[in-house]
């Protein structure tokens, strides 16, 4: 069981890093956790069927130095997501988190991510199901709206209802779903952002913890929306593609608990864990792919991510890969 309280996880989640697929995996967050130790960190999105009925450990393992870390359920399914809920305290998990934002098509035909929005009474009987379920807090992840929905009218009813259920902490994506018409890669980029918007939310709920998600990319922004009163920002792209840039000053800047450790550290730190997982029979690559932009902007980046991305996915691969790829951007490596 997760030893983390609901006022343990409120000040973890001044900042957090998105739930992301394909990204934010074991491996991805082991890494960002050495970067920072308060961030909190989210698993990729797993629906709840497949935690029900598929392999739990594959889909739900995680080393205990990620904590804390959520793991994100998608589905629409009272039962199913309490049962998935249930399965993910057992193991651990700090905090259980409903996709509501997901905009993808496959999403969509499984009535779950995004298309909730349009259907918050169902999202409250869910929440409602989970929190029934488990000790350990039950979150939401949301847009501001979908397709010719008004934002200014479906936020806050979708807040009331699904906060009546219980759920007092909420990540707002400041960016409407477009659900016909635009892909998942279009639907980051191209609905308007409306910060604004999130902002209102939180002078119209008080009580609610209100993180806000959406293009954000510097800790810089990270600040300035703490500052205008908001409890939370969420973090994604920038914090996988930039890590150091966002996570290796975040528990000085954000958390007031200043660490001295450099992306070169991070490398060496890493080391360990990676030989583990290759004698369990992993392979480099699948580690190395989420460290290409340790570096990102400093003498050497480029070498870094060429020497990486060349020679990690060799069935031979091992840490000397990672070790010679370090010489290219260590402190005695000259400039690009």
């Amino acid at each position: 069981m997760s030893s983390f309280s609901e006022t343990d996880l409120r000040g973890h989640a001044r900042l957090s890093v998105a739930p992301m697929m394909d990204w934010t995996d074991r491996h991805c967050r082991y890494l960002h956790r050495l970067m920072s130790r308060h961030a909190l960190l989210y698993t990729e999105m797993v629906t709840a069927p497949a935690v029900l009925h598929g392999d739990r450990d594959r889909l739900l393992g995680f080393d205990p130095a990620e904590q804390p870390v959520a793991l994100q359920l998608g589905g629409s399914d009272p039962a199913q997501l309490a049962e998935a809920a249930r399965i993910a305290a057992a193991y651990g998990y700090a905090e259980v988190n409903l996709n509501c934002g997901c905009p993808s098509d496959r999403v969509q035909s499984g009535r779950f991510g995004a298309v909730l929005m349009e259907e918050p009474a169902l999202v409250a009987e869910c929440c409602s199901a989970m929190i029934a379920a488990v000790d350990i807090p039950v979150t939401v992840k949301c847009r501001i709206g979908v397709d010719e929905q008004d934002p200014a009218q479906v936020l806050p009813d979708f807040l009331e209802k699904v906060s009546g259920a219980g759920v007092s902490r909420f990540a707002v994506h400041a960016r409407k779903a477009w659900l016909q018409g635009l892909s998942p890669k279009e639907n980051r980029d191209i609905p308007p952002l409306d910060y604004d918007l999130v902002l209102q939310m939180k002078d119209r709920f008080p009580h609610l913890h209100l993180s806000i998600n959406g293009g954000i990319a510097t800790l810089d922004q990270a600040e300035a929306f703490l500052a205008q009163g908001l409890d939370g920002v969420m973090i994604g792209r920038a914090a996988y593609h930039t890590p150091s840039d966002v996570l290796l000053e975040a528990d000085a800047r954000i958390f007031g608990n200043p660490a001295t450790i450099t992306a070169e550290d991070v490398v060496h730190r890493m080391l360990p864990y990676t030989e583990s997982h290759l004698s369990a029979g992993g392979r480099l690559h699948q580690i190395t792919r989420h460290m290409l932009g340790l570096f990102h902007g400093k003498p050497g980046a480029r070498k870094w991510r060429w020497a990486l991305s060349e020679n990690a996915h060799r069935e031979d691969a091992g840490i000397d890969v990672v070790l010679n790829a370090l010489t290219h951007v260590s402190s005695l490596a000259v400039a690009e």
